[in-house]
């Protein structure tokens, strides 16, 4: 049977005799190391830092576009912001909400690819947050910064799996073969979980509440790192798996 012959895959049905011993906490070891950096970084930036401290770490790090686009010379920084900012935050509730959603979503993604290719999508999807919100503001002087683009090529990249997890084996994975997206836009679950995605960054992006991480993310880099997971999950995923899947849920 052909990929584009594969109906959605059904939930999960009945309870999981393993589920009882499973660890309230099973994230992949790329998680944990992601976070762990996050964590440190923020630390390090609201503890040992001083004004002058934190504004050299956003001059450094942060994706400034101006720095393109202004009468500057192109730095080291100029080259290794679009990744480095990835592990910037902004607040202790910016730094805890991204970390929830890349538990949430990166651990089943990177059991299922591999921590080598899970690196190298989150700078893809870093890359490509940056790319879009470049697009559109070339010229703001304003530091971007957080891990919610490269989280939100996760969240993408889930919805071609219909956020299928399989929590049978001891380190749980989306599961089934990469969905063709004709068939993913037709599952209601989906298109709920992006309308829903979509009114949350718009309405957080325009500064609802007030709080500083409004002016320091924008939804249109989220918008920029979820396309990336959702159209190109296909090149990170690993082929012999998927192939695999497809033979095992076609019998």
């Amino acid at each position: 049977m052909s990929e584009e012959q594969h109906g959605l895959p059904e939930p999960e049905t009945g309870r999981n005799h393993s589920a009882g011993r499973e660890p309230v906490f099973n994230l992949a070891p790329a998680v944990v190391g992601f976070a762990l950096i996050c964590i440190a970084i923020y630390a390090v930036q609201a503890l040992l830092l001083d004004e002058q401290g934190q504004i050299w770490l956003l001059v450094n790090f942060a994706f400034v576009p101006i720095r393109y686009t202004g009468p500057y010379a192109l730095d080291l920084a100029a080259f290794i912001s679009p990744v480095s900012y990835s592990l910037l935050h902004g607040s202790l509730a910016h730094l805890f909400v991204n970390m929830i959603w890349l538990a949430a979503f990166g651990s089943p993604l990177a059991n299922r690819i591999g921590t080598a290719r899970f690196v190298a999508f989150w700078v893809a999807g870093a890359l490509a947050a940056v790319a879009l919100h470049f697009a559109i503001y070339p010229s703001s002087a304003t530091p971007l910064v957080g891990a919610s683009g490269a989280i939100s090529a996760m969240m993408g990249a889930a919805a071609r799996f219909a956020f299928y997890v399989d929590r049978r084996q001891s380190k749980p994975a989306f599961n089934g073969p990469l969905l063709p997206i004709s068939l993913v836009l037709s599952s209601r679950s989906v298109l709920v979980f992006l309308a829903v995605w979509m009114v949350v960054n718009v309405v957080t992006g325009v500064g609802f509440g007030g709080g500083p991480d409004s002016q320091q993310i924008a939804w249109e880099a989220h918008i920029g790192g979820f396309l990336l997971g959702f159209l190109g999950i296909k090149f990170f995923d690993r082929p012999s798996r998927n192939e695999n899947l497809r033979e095992t849920r076609t019998e």
